[in-house]
């Protein structure tokens, strides 16, 4: 699928920009289905059918890139890539892309054998040379159209499996310093291997397009979400370690996190590395415009993780164990998101006039961050859950929320479900959510939802737990831990949820966040214009 195709389908939702209107936090691993997780399957398009059916128009995910060891989307061994993991067997059979798999070699999920990510790759590999001509050339068509990304994921996760999962500044040195001659003799001999990834890839953004075309069609956009930094062993790196601050033998000579705060006496450490942003300046920021581009061909809003980044980072040196040795470097975050700006525009990407970014701006944000946020007009998020401490200028208080350039959220992935929350809180923080809910607090996900409807935000998202009543054994991420992350599941079919969306849209709906009831302004200044405007 060209590149062409898919902006123009992008295209097609900047009607969404300044309307209300309310969405779901859901990840697609978490969607029912016969796999060892959801993925791009009947599943996923039953659950685009039902949010459109119930007046819910936007769908929220985590980063669809393939896992760290952990389970986590957020560190990924290629950022640009999609999870096989995602990839749906039952439309490869239908569609013949793989022969029907024998049930003896396959394990069991459930109650039944289901190919996982492995066998459909290897499957998709055996059926390769007897597709049609027509479908072998859409292939080449996409291969060329990816290049920028795909040929070294590829290779990174080919050579990752031959090297026993080594990082890659422990590869024989031709292959880690990406020498010409090794790579040339590493793509002749493993050539199979390298198409089996390529065609995986494929099939993963046919399938994704499928839904993304279906998301249109009824009326619901799609909200993704991008780490700002990539992984230390990643093919990002890999394929171009002079963006990034790295020492000899691709050690870290300076690494990301943040500072000692309130809740941290050492700040927190992620040992990513950090950006050696002079190299991209005399790039033109080439690597960021194709990493963000290549978000905006998936989603139709993007959520930029960690986004005082772009205008301060917190760089630690490289050898140290905590955070505290830090400091504050400046980031060229205005050029970068002007020159995106310009090329959205180009490619009819813009929403209203704006990048279809959302601005991650939790925590402690600075006047610079906030000022660059609201130069290019982005939104910014609130989340209820953090709102009730007694500080009367909390910015995250109902009554603090002022202007419509905001998502406001009753919790995200990485907070308890609301229900978990209101367990965890003193009598206190109880009897401010009372005052602040006008009454008792019988259902605190619903009652944290409807202060979210009545805000005078854009976007409402809540995650799918919460109009469940589920509690914390249905939490999907709880930061600063390793285990029992990002493995939720749905443990019912989706025609059950009809109660609960629709009892959403219908309560989005008394706030004028329901298709129809609130039409966008039919004009809306650029973000040149909107500079140093007024929230």
């Amino acid at each position: 699928m060209s590149k062409r195709s898919v902006n123009r389908r992008s295209g097609s939702k900047r009607s969404l920009a300044n309307r209300r209107r309310c969405g779901v936090l859901l990840h697609p691993t978490s969607l029912p289905g016969p796999g060892a997780c959801g993925g791009f399957g009947a599943s996923a398009l039953a659950w685009i059918e039902l949010l459109g059916r119930s007046g819910v128009t936007a769908w929220q995910l985590l980063p669809l890139a393939p896992t760290d060891g952990t389970g986590s989307p957020y560190s990924s061994p290629s950022g640009s890539a999609l999870n096989p993991q995602l990839l749906d067997a039952e439309q490869l059979l239908a569609e013949g892309f793989v022969d029907p798999f024998d049930p003896r070699d396959l394990a069991p999920h459930g109650d039944t054998p289901y190919p996982g990510s492995d066998e459909l790759a290897a499957g998709l590999l055996r059926s390769w040379s007897r597709q049609p001509a027509e479908r072998r050339r859409a292939f080449e068509r996409w291969r060329r159209s990816e290049r920028h990304w795909l040929a070294d994921h590829c290779r990174f996760m080919v050579l990752r499996e031959l090297q026993q999962g080594r990082p890659w500044w422990q590869w024989p040195a031709p292959l880690a310093q990406r020498q010409r001659q090794a790579l040339g003799r590493f793509d002749r001999d493993q050539g199979p291997a390298l198409l089996r990834e390529a065609l995986v890839q494929w099939q993963l953004q046919r399938q994704w397009q499928r839904l993304r075309r279906a998301a249109h069609g009824h009326g619901v956009e799609l909200v993704g979400d991008l780490p700002f930094y990539v992984a230390h062993d990643s093919a990002d790196v890999w394929s171009r370690p002079e963006l990034f601050e790295l020492g000899a033998g691709g050690s870290l000579r300076q690494q990301s996190g943040v500072p000692p705060d309130y809740f941290s006496a050492t700040g927190q450490l992620w040992g990513t590395p950090v950006y050696h942003w002079p190299r991209h300046w005399l790039t033109g920021f080439s690597w960021w415009l194709g990493r963000l581009q290549r978000q905006l061909e998936l989603f139709d809003l993007l959520r930029l993780d960690h986004f005082r980044a772009l205008q301060a980072f917190w760089s630690v040196p490289g050898g140290d164990d905590t955070a505290q040795m830090g400091r504050w470097r400046p980031s060229p975050g205005g050029p970068l998101l002007a020159l995106l700006w310009l090329r959205c525009l180009l490619a009819g990407q813009l929403q209203a006039g704006r990048l279809p970014i959302i601005a991650e701006d939790l925590g402690v944000i600075t006047p610079p961050v906030e000022a660059l946020r609201d130069n290019f007009a982005l939104p910014g998020m609130k989340i209820l859950q953090f709102a009730f401490d007694g500080d009367p200028i909390n910015p995250y208080l109902p009554a603090n929320i002022h202007g419509r350039r905001w998502v406001v959220y009753t919790g995200t992935h990485d907070n308890a479900t609301s229900i978990g929350w209101w367990q965890q809180l003193n009598s206190e923080a109880r009897a401010r959510v009372e005052e602040a809910v006008g009454g008792g607090v019988h259902a605190p996900g619903w009652q944290l939802l409807e202060l979210a409807l009545a805000s005078s935000a854009d976007l409402v998202v809540a995650p799918l737990q919460d109009l469940l009543e589920l509690d914390d054994h249905a939490r999907f991420n709880t930061p600063g831990t390793t285990e029992g992350n990002w493995s939720w599941r749905l443990d019912r079919p989706i025609a059950s949820l009809a109660g609960a969306l629709g009892g959403y849209g219908a309560m989005a709906s008394r706030y004028g966040r329901a298709p129809g009831t609130a039409p966008a302004p039919t004009s809306a200044p650029t973000p040149l214009a909107e500079a140093g405007a007024s929230r």
